[in-house]
This record gives C-alpha cells, structure tokens and sequence, in this order.
C-alpha cells in the first residue's frame, strides 16, 4: 500500500510540474506598448497600439494588410481576444507565406499563380455578417475555404457583435482546430503549410473612406513539441 500511494504522489507531482512547465511556456506576441516582433505586408491599412490594444484601421483603395510575425511557428496553441467593426471582415493568419518572388499553387487540381508579396495561408476567419463564419478557415490566396461553419450552428451563434471575443486555435501536426468563446468551431486535416508566421488582417474595403477598426489583445502562443 505504501508504495502504491508514493507511485500516486510521484505520477501527481510530474502532472503538476507538466502542467507548470506548460504555463512557463506560454508567450505573449504583443509587449502591449509597440509592434515590435511585427511586420506589415500586403496593404496599407494602418496598425497602432493603443491602451495595450493593437488597432487595425481601413484604408480605401488598397488591398488587404497583414501584420505578420517576424518569427515562424509550426505546432502550438494561440490565444487571443478581438473587437471588430459589424462592416468590416478580419482574420487571423496562421502557418502563412510571404514570397519575393512569385509562386505557384494547386486549387481544385489547377496550378494558381500567388505573385510576389502576397500573403498566403491559414486564416481564421473575423465574418461579423449575417453569415457569421467567425471560427471558420479560410485559406488566404490560395483555395479559399476548407472549413466554413455552414453545419455549425452553435459556433455561429457564439459571436458576439461589437463586444470583445476569444480565440482558441490548435496546430498540431496536419490537424488545425478552433474555438470561439469556448464553443469549438472549425476542424480540419490539412499539410500543405506545416510551418509559417502569425498575422492580423484588415481586409480591404474598396472604395469606402469611413475608417473601420478591428482590435486584438492578450495574444499568447504556447509552442508544442
């Protein structure tokens, strides 16, 4: 009996200390002051920090912008809280591409051209429209949607219009999932991209010169192993 209880101490203080080391791993991207450890690609909408807040503003006449991470990440859990305006759509990059020159990929078996500068990859979607695919991923200049929330009724009720939302996205191996305010929403199989960079997109807006914002706070990255 003595044994089996200091076998049930041991094996309950290496859970703790796992469960530790993983807290001790978790990052924040955002020093809450700067965009250090950030660079903009693709448009020119604007980013600024304001109060420990990143905030993405819409500019006319240009494409959509990305504030991409200077450092790549493969497998890891990504947290993160976002506001956005209801006429603007956004996304969160993950495991994205940003080439000098250009490149060439697959859409439904058809080589499709990506042209120098243009971010691609995993995007998990912002939609605040009556669609509400916030959740959703969308693959960003390349084949567009592989997981849309049409069938997931309880994610695209989990929205919640003008008031802040969290993000829960998992990279592991070629399975990407995502959780909306706890509600889980996207799960895909995927290998395409098993490595690349984190961004914030504001999408382009056309012609339209009212400034629409989009904010992100309390953004962490745990790597996997």
């Amino acid at each position: 009996m003595r044994h089996l209880i200091l076998l049930s101490l041991a094996t309950l203080t290496l859970v703790v200390e796992n469960g530790l080391a993983e807290d001790a791993a978790k990052v924040s991207l955002f020093d809450g002051k700067s965009l250090d450890g950030w660079t903009q690609k693709g448009g020119k909408a604007k980013y600024r920090v304001e109060d420990g807040v990143i905030v993405g503003t819409s500019v006319p006449k240009t494409g959509n912008s990305f504030l991409c991470t200077d450092k790549n990440y493969s497998d890891f859990i990504l947290e993160l809280e976002f506001k956005v305006d209801p006429a603007l759509n956004s996304g969160v990059q993950i495991r994205s591409e940003c080439f000098d020159k250009p490149k060439v990929a697959l859409r439904n078996g058809i080589p499709h051209p990506i042209p120098p500068g243009r971010v691609h990859g995993y995007q998990v979607e912002i939609d605040p429209s009556d669609r509400a695919w916030t959740g959703g991923i969308y693959d960003e200049g390349r084949r567009g949607w592989l997981n849309d929330l049409k069938n997931n009724e309880p994610a695209r009720k989990a929205f919640r219009q003008n008031e802040w939302n969290k993000f829960r996205v998992e990279c592991r191996g070629d399975s990407i999932k995502t959780w909306l305010n706890d509600i889980p929403a996207a799960d895909l199989k995927d290998n395409m991209t098993p490595t690349g960079f984190i961004a914030l997109q504001v999408h382009g807006v056309g012609d339209k010169t009212t400034p629409l914002e989009v904010r992100w706070r309390n953004i962490t990255l745990q790597e996997l192993k």
